[in-house]
């Protein structure tokens, strides 16, 4: 009789290579899905949060009334600019895949309408409503 361990060991093996090669090859497409799409909620989360300290210190001025002023720290991960009126501000967020996702956090002002650009990183911006003018004042300092 003979002894077909050798060949069955050998074809174990074998078929355990295919079996990985055929594992690697499905899911590393999926791990960067996975890890674009994980990036992109992190981002917008990360945006939507600093828009929000933004839009508490507005409707904070605007509750304190004429004279107040308050300084805003917002740390983003990419740049975006927010587009801002008197009753909200606004924000387009660009998403791996192309697409993007808009982010609109309501407020109470008095604010004209107008925009400002956040840099990637720490933005000091000061939102004031001085002593006699009529309307608040957003802007970013340098």
């Amino acid at each position: 009789m003979m002894d077909n361990k050798g060949q069955i060991s050998l074809e174990y093996l074998l078929i355990f290579a295919i079996s990985l090669i055929l594992l690697t090859a499905f899911t590393l497409p999926l791990a960067q899905i996975a890890i674009e799409k994980t990036s992109d909620v992190s981002n917008t989360l990360n945006a939507k949060g600093e828009l929000s300290k933004l839009s508490d210190a507005i409707s904070q001025v605007y509750s304190e009334g004429h004279g107040s002023r308050h300084t805003v720290h917002l740390d983003v991960n990419k740049p975006i600019y927010v587009k801002i009126t008197n009753a909200y501000i606004s924000s387009s967020i660009k998403l791996s895949d192309g697409k993007s996702k808009t982010l609109t956090l309501n407020h109470n002002s008095n604010l004209a309408s107008g925009g400002i650009s956040l840099d990637k990183g720490e933005n000091k911006i000061i939102v004031e409503w001085p002593i006699g003018e009529e309307k608040m004042n957003i802007y970013k300092k340098y």
